[in-house]
């Protein structure tokens, strides 16, 4: 798999489609890796309807460096998206994501509007029950782990396992972080998650959604979803007062059966993914 540095980053990428068509950048939910099921499938679909296609690993997902720096997370990961665009010269590119793929294809978007030709937006998370639970698995374990254990507890927790199994050398970066700062920088990406009355999303303001001048494509979330529920991407939709507002071509309980189903499995979030092709190609072409 190709890699390149960023920003003192490792970041696995791969492109796929002819070179010079439009790209579109997809971006896996959670910390998952672009090897997750479902992502490669929605890739080969755009392909084939003429664009092409970065997947990559963003910072702390996959085969990726973990890194710790910026913000909050999200605020990194765009970061590091918005220079790779730039490094493997793809032009204006769309850019679009489900859950943490979302939130850092919308950052992405607000950091550098000229990058961006359109952005995709889908499983948009919110509400308080989905940010105090999302804010504590990613971020309050891992500090909680650093105080009682140091950094060699924080490694033992699964949910680092999938990015010291696919980068060996994310161990030793974890175990280099002193647990001070380690859990500075954790209560830091964690307070970026607290629920406030004027954003669906975390780390963005009214003002920020105001900048977002390239078409958005939003579709509406499942009323079922408590992760990525619909008044969250129908907020969102009247702050972009432009974008479009798109009904998912799954039905309203599949997010809910994909959850429970990964469950057993540990994976299988983004299997119903490839869905959104049609609606993707035909808003790109615009």
């Amino acid at each position: 798999m190709p890699r390149i540095e960023v920003d003192g980053i490792g970041i696995e990428y791969e492109l796929l489609g002819d070179a010079g068509a439009h790209a579109i950048a997809v971006t896996p939910g959670g910390r998952f890796s672009m090897r997750a099921p479902g992502i490669r499938e929605l890739a080969d679909a755009l392909v084939a309807g003429g664009r092409r296609v970065l997947l990559w690993d963003r910072p702390n997902a996959g085969a990726s460096d973990m890194a710790f720096g910026g913000e909050s997370e999200s605020h990194q990961q765009a970061r590091v998206l918005v220079e790779l665009i730039r490094s493997l010269d793809l032009g204006k590119t769309a850019v679009g994501g489900g859950s943490a793929g979302a939130r850092c294809s919308l950052f992405a978007a607000v950091q550098a509007p000229d990058e961006v030709s359109h952005l995709l937006q889908w499983w948009v998370t919110g509400g308080t029950v989905s940010l105090f639970l999302l804010g504590a698995s990613y971020f309050c374990e891992s500090a909680l782990a650093a105080r009682i254990g140091g950094m060699e507890a924080v490694a033992a927790l699964p949910a680092w396992s999938e990015q010291l199994r696919r980068n060996p050398r994310n161990r030793q970066r974890l175990l280099e972080q002193d647990p001070e700062r380690f859990i500075g920088t954790m209560t830091r990406w964690a307070s970026a998650w607290t629920p406030n009355s004027r954003s669906p999303t975390p780390g963005m303001e009214p003002e920020d959604f105001a900048r977002l001048k390239m078409p958005v494509m939003i579709v509406r979330g499942a009323t079922t979803d408590i992760w990525h529920p619909a008044e969250i991407s129908d907020w969102m939709h009247r702050l972009v007062p432009h974008s479009d507002l798109l009904e998912a071509p799954w039905d309203d309980g599949a997010p809910l059966r994909r959850l429970a189903a990964a469950r057993d499995s540990g994976n299988g979030h983004f299997l119903d993914w490839h869905m959104l092709a049609p609606q993707i190609l035909e808003f790109t072409s615009r």
